[in-house]
């Protein structure tokens, strides 16, 4: 390949507007690293953190997509496609290690533990909100859940992109950190809370509040899309391709996630409904803030690999004498106006609202419906566009394994429905003499995950050294099994009350044990079968086709927790009786779904196996 890079180069010179000396420079050493012609991928005469480094990088960075594009054009697929958009395959600089790791993986640790601690301690309270302050009725409070769920993990995809493209993971991340912080901190205006008459109905609302709050909600769920996806990949970015700590580093970052998570619901979930929900929803976006501020001051820790594609281009005017930098921040905002209103929209659609129960179907559930119908097209069209037989088997059990596991978020995420109105209404949750709230129970899952994390971490080595390690789909198999066995351990115990007619709590942490078994064989495994099954060109549309399913599965937990939803007494209240006497078939109704369609998935593991040989 001696002077191919030389022509691909060329041709990219004169089909771009001009850049900077050392973006150039980045975009050619990329190109003979990839195509073989040297062995130094990466120059060592900018200082780092000056604007020459970052744009040097920054040409790396296009450097290697452009590489990767030629050698598929040419039928030499790259194994590793995901590590190779990294251009830091040389060791990168460095501004010192912390146990062994450098100091940005810290950074971005400490970003992701706040922000998820912002955000799953407001998922934890805003169902209880909806029905106790605003009177929400209990199907339009698990709709609202699901679906602004849903747009949190559906936005990412964007978010990514326009890092990718134009703005950086960093400045894509304080973006969406700053949105956060906003959004936060406006969920904590709670208005007036809903005034009931004497037969329990709604007399009042506080229509302010209501539309605070949804607009709280837009500006979240647009932060995480600019926030989540970027995080992590700078943390990808701060190792060499062949560096292993990797993996290492990912586990610690892993971590940080539901450490955020745990802390989370327990502080934020207890202090929203001992002294107001208002100050549970503060705390959230003060801790966000803070986190923020630590991944502004620990830029010089993220060695330059975060910065913009082309700095010189983002800066320059686009649109009304604005930077494009501006425009993309206020389109942002347009976004957010958008999904203020698609949280609030719902379309009367007869035959689709009888299917969903006689409800309506919100405007976020008809979009998912013609992206999913999108994605399905495009893959059959891939299906017939050349590839050999034992790829087409790799992407059809992945397209598999992914719709699959939107099914299984599909019944995880009651966890932040039903399950907590369960805790609420109709549970017992004193231990060793101290009562938790309802929110607080959300804790136990991320404690889960914490404790089972290092056991099949250590597992798996071991199966497979064995032979014994089971396939992507007869994982995905027994996740669905053990997420229906969870339901099956909360409708027993509404059979197990005590003298008060209330369920214990140790079988919401059975419960939560045999769930979070599960997601260890889903959640991580997931991930990493899209980089090993799919086509190193598509490998970026298939991971985020992963985390689009993973926003349906939120928009189906709404739609099924509906079927548990509570129609109060005359006087307003529920009893402990009346909701076991809902929750016990919905939960035996979310255990079959789930052992059924793990049975169906064992039947079709040998079959798709075949597919891959």
């Amino acid at each position: 390949m001696s002077k191919s890079y030389e022509i691909f180069y060329s041709a990219f010179s004169e089909a771009r507007d001009p850049r900077s000396e050392e973006y150039r420079q980045g975009v050619l050493d990329a190109l003979k690293y990839r195509l073989g012609e040297t062995n130094v991928p990466i120059s060592n005469q900018y200082s780092l953190g000056s604007t020459q480094a970052e744009a040097y990088f920054a040409g790396c960075v296009e450097g290697t997509r452009l590489a990767v594009e030629y050698l598929e054009s040419i039928g030499t697929y790259v194994s590793e496609p995901t590590e190779l958009m990294n251009p830091t395959s040389a060791p990168v600089p460095s501004t010192g290690e912390w146990l062994g790791h450098p100091k940005g993986l810290f950074v971005c640790f400490a970003t992701e533990m706040w922000e998820r601690f912002a955000f799953y301690g407001m998922k934890a309270l805003l169902m209880l909100y909806l029905v106790k302050h605003h009177a929400f009725n209990d199907a339009d409070g698990y709709i609202l859940l699901g679906t602004y769920a849903g747009l949190a993990y559906a936005l990412p995809l964007l978010g990514g992109l326009l890092a990718d493209r134009y703005l950086g993971m960093r400045k894509a991340v304080v973006f969406g950190g700053l949105l956060l912080v906003l959004g936060q901190l406006g969920m904590a205006w709670t208005g007036e809370a809903a005034a009931r008459g004497v037969d329990g109905s709604v007399l009042s609302q506080d229509a302010l509040a209501i539309q605070i709050m949804y607009a709280s909600l837009a500006l979240i769920a647009v932060g995480v899309g600019f926030l989540k996806p970027n995080i992590s990949t700078i943390v990808g970015r701060l190792y060499a391709e062949n560096d292993a700590r990797r993996d290492s580093a990912f586990s610690i970052f892993y971590m940080g996630i539901n450490v955020g998570a745990f802390l989370s619901s327990l502080i934020v979930g207890y202090i929203g409904e001992t002294y107001g929900w208002g100050y549970g929803f503060a705390l959230a976006g003060v801790m966000m803030a803070a986190g923020l501020i630590q991944f502004i001051l620990g830029k010089a820790h993220l060695l330059g690999q975060a910065e913009p594609a082309d700095p010189v281009q983002l800066s320059r005017p686009a649109l009304a004498g604005l930077s494009r930098e501006w425009v993309i921040y206020l389109g942002a905002m347009v976004l957010v106006a958008v999904v203020w209103q698609v949280l609030q929209t719902k379309i009367d659609f007869e035959p689709l609202s009888k299917l969903a129960g006689g409800h309506q179907v919100t405007l976020t559930e008809v979009v998912a419906v013609i992206a999913g119908i999108g994605l399905y097209v495009w893959f059959t069209l891939l299906m017939f566009s050349g590839i050999d037989r034992v790829a087409r088997g790799k992407m059809i059990m992945l397209l598999a394994l992914t719709t699959v596991s939107a099914l299984f978020w599909g019944l995880y995420e009651q966890t932040y429905g039903p399950w907590v109105t369960l805790a609420e209404r109709a549970m017992d949750r004193t231990t060793f003499g101290i009562e938790w709230t309802a929110g607080q129970t959300t804790a136990i899952g991320a404690l889960c995950v914490i404790a089972f994390s290092p056991i099949f971490a250590w597992l798996w080595p071991r199966l497979d050294a064995r032979g014994w390690n089971p396939s992507y789909p007869a994982k995905f198999a027994w996740a669905l099994v053990l997420c229906g066995l969870s339901f099956g351990v909360l409708a027993f115990s509404a059979t197990q009350t005590n003298e008060a007619g209330l369920v214990s709590l140790w079988w919401l942490i059975l419960a939560y044990i045999v769930l979070v078994l599960g997601e260890m064989v889903l959640s991580p495994i997931g991930l990493a079968a899209v980089t090993a099954l799919s086509l190193p060109r598509v490998v970026g549309l298939m991971m985020g086709a992963w985390f689009l399913f993973s926003a349906f599965g939120e928009m189906i937990a709404g739609r099924f927790a509906t079927f548990a939803a509570i129609e109060p007494a005359a006087d307003g209240s529920i009893s402990a009786a009346m909701a076991l006497d809902v929750y016990a078939p919905f939960f035996t109704q979310m255990m079959w779904i789930g052992v059924i369609a793990g049975g169906l998935m064992f039947v079709a593991t040998p079959l798709l196996n075949r597919l891959t040989r």
